[in-house]
């Protein structure tokens, strides 16, 4: 199923990631490991450094992987997942609504 992944890093510890060299290898790895469709790098209003990748999960039980990644390799880092679905998939589900 597609996913969104969202991650943020507070400052400090995005800045002590920058610093020590561990962020751009944590993308990095992130990318390689799990090949999203899309990956988008952009900063909050508060300043918290943030990413998006959209991915697939074949298999439900990868969801609790993709987390610990980020909060194992990441001090202080909020993920959230989220389902997403494209329009064709948004069609298909309303047309067995409708039924």
């Amino acid at each position: 199923m597609r996913t969104l992944v969202t991650f943020s890093l507070g400052t400090e510890a995005g800045n002590r990631a920058l610093r020590d060299g561990s962020l751009p290898k944590l993308i990095e790895a992130f990318m390689h490991d799990y090949n999203p469709e899309a990956a988008y790098f952009f900063a909050s209003d508060s300043g918290e450094r943030r990413a998006l990748f959209v991915v697939d999960l074949a298999d439900p039980s990868v969801a609790a992987q993709e987390a610990e990644f980020f909060w194992l390799m990441a001090v202080d880092a909020h993920v959230t997942l989220r389902p997403a679905i494209n329009p064709d998939d948004l069609r298909t589900g309303l047309g067995r609504v409708l039924q």
